[in-house]
């Protein structure tokens, strides 16, 4: 059976804005918001992916009155109007899901309720498995055999989906879903203001309905209730019969009604790149490899062409273009790579101290990549780099400071739509290994980031003076890149034998510690094992579950903190670990990177081919 998916959107939407806000409010370079557009976009693709459907549609509510407004002014008059960093985000999320060839409908004077009802008939017309994505309960009376009502919930922070069928309503009401037009008729909902019988609850509502299953029996037997709700249903017969209609999904709206229309289309995917791109949606970029799948790139990627030349020394010719254009633009690996804008070449360079002078030039501008450890490279090689005040890895972080990683490879594909895989196809360790072993191809290979850093500067710096952040970029953020790779550098004095005995200290309590536990809890296991610590605590102890993972039972710090009062091996527990992390981190972790020739100083550079060890 194909399936169908219809999707309230302004629910939707309205849940993602909410789930993604504080600091996690997402937004574009101009200060746009996008959370809501982000957040309805992932619930999105899990449906897809849970479902599968062959046809698709997204309703909306339009700013029109709707019917109901006509019958009843006062429908939805408490509602607060939509938040401007929401409302903002509307004509977002369409040009995104038009973009993507998705059906969007809306009608003036019927509501997105009213358009999920009209398509779930339909799709029963069609034979069809119906789903309706929505957070508004009052679908359920859209349930039948072939329609599910689908409703997300907050589950351990994450979003899933619960379903509801005929049976789930008539294990929860004691009624078919149909029914639920005529509870809504009697007790009124509050959200959508309509009034009901003034002083009958859900729970009468629901007594009256399994009795009578229409609001018209319960008026025909009127004669059997007594007292206050007698006089309540009497006197409020008409606002029952209005709260009835209002609270009716119509199921007959004029849309139209042809299924094609909704049929599930392949994505515009260079407008959804193009979109994705402004909207800062890298995720979602990787996600459906909509950089490499679109020929724009590709096409971008050609225009790619200079030479490689492997030189012991750095020609004087280019030397005299680096200070005459007081720019240089290089990339620090086992060598050192210099590209040059005259030549159009890639100059790969054995002998780091044959440009020294032009490293020590304060007058030119060192144009790079992760200069804090370059800076660090150069002053083990007795170089006093100057002037070092242009990362591009820095830069890309001004422009969006939203992601984790700012490779080369990410940002050659977000600002030049550059794809450096059809470029590095070798393994990076080995490149750097053969480097001089009469390998062109891998010094082409990694010549390229040189020329790309080179393109990378004048789009990046563009960008950030088009939001105005060039300042910041360079008053700031690359004067303290230098303090912090000085301090790296410099490091920090270490007794190491101090630091040696501490760690057989921390050992030798470790040792203790690890026998106590045993001893409590009576029996050995791996107490660094999450898994095997948790069924010890939790099956065969029996302490309180205080919160379990996809893996197992967690036994976090948090968790810990509050077992507590329950048993004394938990004091030893946290204990322990403790002083494992002390041990791992500062004794372990510390040692290997001691400089014995500065007096024990401590100094460590993550990306720096001349490591200082012992």
């Amino acid at each position: 059976m194909e399936k169908l998916l219809v999707i309230d959107g302004n629910s939707i939407i309205n849940r993602a804005f909410y789930g993604i806000m504080g600091s996690k409010m997402l937004m574009t370079a101009d200060g746009t918001y996008t959370n809501a557009v982000y957040g309805f976009l992932a619930i999105l693709f899990k449906e897809l992916e849970d479902i599968k459907p062959e046809y698709l549609a997204i309703a909306f509510d339009l700013k029109a009155p709707t019917k109901r407004h006509q019958l009843y002014s006062e429908y939805k008059a408490n509602r607060h109007g939509m938040p401007d960093e929401l409302a903002s985000q509307m004509p977002i999320l369409k040009n995104v899901l038009k973009a993507m060839n998705i059906k969007i409908i809306e009608k003036e004077g019927y509501e997105a309720d009213d358009i999920l009802g009209t398509l779930a008939n339909l799709g029963k017309e069609n034979d069809l498995e119906v789903f309706l994505l929505t957070g508004d309960r009052d679908s359920f009376q859209l349930i039948d055999k072939n329609v599910k009502v689908r409703i997300p919930r907050t589950k351990n922070g994450k979003t899933e989906t619960e379903d509801y069928t005929i049976e789930k309503i008539n294990e929860e009401y004691g009624l078919n879903p149909i029914d639920l037009i005529e509870v809504k008729g009697l007790m009124g909902d509050n959200s959508d203001n309509i009034p009901g019988v003034p002083g009958v609850g859900e729970k009468t509502a629901l007594s009256l309905i399994r009795q009578f299953k229409t609001i018209d029996n319960v008026y025909k037997n009127i004669d059997l209730q007594k007292g206050k709700l007698r006089e309540k249903l009497e006197s409020n017969k008409e606002l029952a019969y209005l709260s009835k209609t209002l609270g009716t999904i119509n199921i007959e709206a004029p849309i139209d009604r042809n299924l094609e229309d909704v049929k599930i289309k392949e994505w515009d995917k260079t407008k959804v790149l193009e979109i994705f791109k402004e909207l800062r949606f890298n995720r979602f970029i990787e996600r459906f490899n909509l950089e490499t799948d679109i020929e724009e790139n590709n096409d971008a990627t050609d225009d790619i062409n200079f030479e490689v030349e492997v030189k012991k020394e750095l020609p004087e010719t280019i030397k005299d273009e680096i200070k005459a254009t007081k720019k240089m633009f290089y990339y620090l690996d086992k060598y050192i790579y210099i590209f040059s804008e005259k030549m159009n070449k890639v100059y790969v360079i054995e002998d780091m101290n044959n440009i020294k002078e032009l490293l020590e030039n304060d007058d030119v501008l060192k144009i790079g990549f992760k200069q804090k450890e370059d800076y660090i490279c150069f002053k083990n090689e007795n170089i006093i780099p100057k002037n070092l005040m242009f990362d591009v890895e820095i830069a890309g972080y001004i422009l969006n400071s939203s992601i984790s990683k700012y490779t080369l490879e990410y940002l050659s594909n977000e600002y030049l739509h550059v794809n450096l895989d059809n470029y590095i196809k070798a393994d990076k360790q080995n490149l750097q290994m053969n480097l001089f072993e009469e390998n062109i191809q891998n010094n082409e290979e990694i010549g390229i980031y040189a020329y790309i850093i080179n393109k990378l500067y004048y789009v990046l710096k563009e960008k950030m003076e088009e939001i105005n952040q060039y300042s910041l970029f360079t008053d700031i953020e690359m004067p303290l890149s230098e303090v912090l790779a000085d301090m790296q550098y410099t490091g920090m004095y270490v007794d190491k034998q101090e630091l040696i005995d501490y760690g057989v200290e921390l050992k030798e309590q470790i040792e203790i510690l690890t026998k106590e536990i045993y001893e409590l809890t009576g029996e050995e296991f791996n107490i660094n094992s999450t898994k095997q610590l948790g069924e010890v605590l939790f099956e065969k102890m029996k302490l309180t579950v205080i919160k379990k993972t996809k893996t197992g039972y967690s036994t976090d710090s948090d968790v810990l903190e509050k077992l507590k009062p329950e048993h004394p091996v938990i004091e030893k527990l946290l204990e322990y670990r403790q002083l494992v992390k002390l041990n791992s981190t500062y004794v372990e972790g510390m040692i290997p990177f001691i400089k014995e020739d500065r007096k024990n100083t401590f100094a460590f550079s993550s990306n720096c081919n001349y490591y200082w060890k012992n």
